[in-house]
């Protein structure tokens, strides 16, 4: 394991994963855990910047959250699921990196501006919202990541925590903090079931990992196609359908999908009956998930095991690596007081 690169992920529990979060994140997580040290973070305390009010949401959703990662195939042998919160140093790391970033750096952050304008903050943004990116530096610097995936949106808070990684390195002349590197994945965002934007929890346009057969069956037959495909034997346009969309990330037999969007382009291929091709391939991905979650669900008491060793594990690195920054930063105390832990 000490020879291995050490990669930190996770998510908000703030609601249920879906099939944008498997297709961006979670079936990479699960290729990589063996080859990487995993350490697969529960963001409650993120969660809470803009729950703060209703605080039973995240608690409720820990769980939940950790019950999809076991679902798709994270295995807790290789990878540690850990609840942010629990872990004490990294908000004391993000105390200290403070000093090492200005109130403007933070505020330039491109993903910071538009998430303040979509929740209607201005001026009234609350201090913990907006300082997140900073703790976000401190979750990744507090187990001395080598490698952090991200999407394209996500890559100014990976830029911002390189430059605390090199001003502190700097000041402090060590080399103790690794320089995080990015790892992009190859999948795009994935449309909501509505077409107008990236599937999301906040906006009800989600096919979520938990969803039965009825479920998904109504959110298939409400996707958004082509709205001039208004008879079967209309030639119909792929561009912007959602269908096709979802068939091509989805679906493993592409030449069956380049039929179907030729005879679709020609005319006499129906929504409903192509909605019924989709159904099939998406329940073939979700089945799986599904069943294995409901047999999680029924090991309650496993999966809490699960969570609270990857969390004492966690913070066992992160003891490690706050130790070794209040040395550099020369107030560790040792020859003072004995701190009792």
């Amino acid at each position: 394991m000490k020879n291995k690169k050490v990669i930190l992920t996770g998510d908000r529990p703030s609601g249920q994963l879906h099939l944008g979060h498997f297709v961006g994140s979670l079936k990479n997580r699960v290729k990589l855990q063996k080859e990487y040290d995993t350490y697969i973070m529960i963001a409650d305390a993120q969660a809470l910047t803009d729950n703060f009010e209703n605080p039973a949401k995240v608690k409720d959703n820990v769980l939940e959250l950790a019950l999809d990662y076991l679902a798709v195939g994270i295995d807790p042998t290789c990878a540690k699921i850990f609840i942010q919160s629990q872990i004490p140093e990294l908000f004391e790391l993000a105390t200290y990196f403070l000093n090492l970033v200005s109130i403007n750096r933070i505020g330039h952050n491109p993903t910071v501006k538009e998430e303040c304008k979509s929740k209607g903050f201005e001026a009234s943004v609350p201090a913990g919202f907006y300082l997140y990116p900073l703790f976000q530096v401190a979750d990744i610097v507090g187990f001395n990541a080598d490698l952090v995936p991200v999407g394209l949106d996500q890559a100014p808070m990976l830029e911002l925590a390189r430059d605390v990684v090199k001003k502190f390195n700097a000041t402090y002349k060590t080399e103790i903090l690794n320089m995080p590197e990015p790892l992009f994945g190859t999948a795009g965002r994935l449309s909501g079931v509505d077409g107008l934007a990236k599937m999301s929890k906040s906006l009800g346009n989600a096919i979520y990992l938990s969803d039965d057969s009825d479920v998904l069956k109504k959110k298939v037959r409400m996707m958004y196609t082509d709205p001039g495909h208004i008879k079967v034997e209309d030639p119909g346009k792929i561009e912007g359908n959602i269908v096709f969309e979802y068939l091509d990330v989805f679906c493993e037999d592409k030449a069956f999908v380049m039929g179907l969007k030729e005879h679709y382009q020609r005319g006499g291929l129906g929504d409903m009956k192509l909605k019924g091709h989709l159904l099939e391939v998406l329940e073939s991905v979700i089945s799986p998930i599904r069943e294995k979650r409901e047999q999680w669900k029924n090991e309650t008491g496993e999966v809490q095991k699960i969570v609270s060793n990857g969390t004492n594990l966690a913070r066992e690195r992160a003891r490690g690596l706050l130790s070794s920054v209040k040395k550099e930063m020369l107030i560790d105390y040792e020859e003072i007081i004995k701190i009792s832990t």
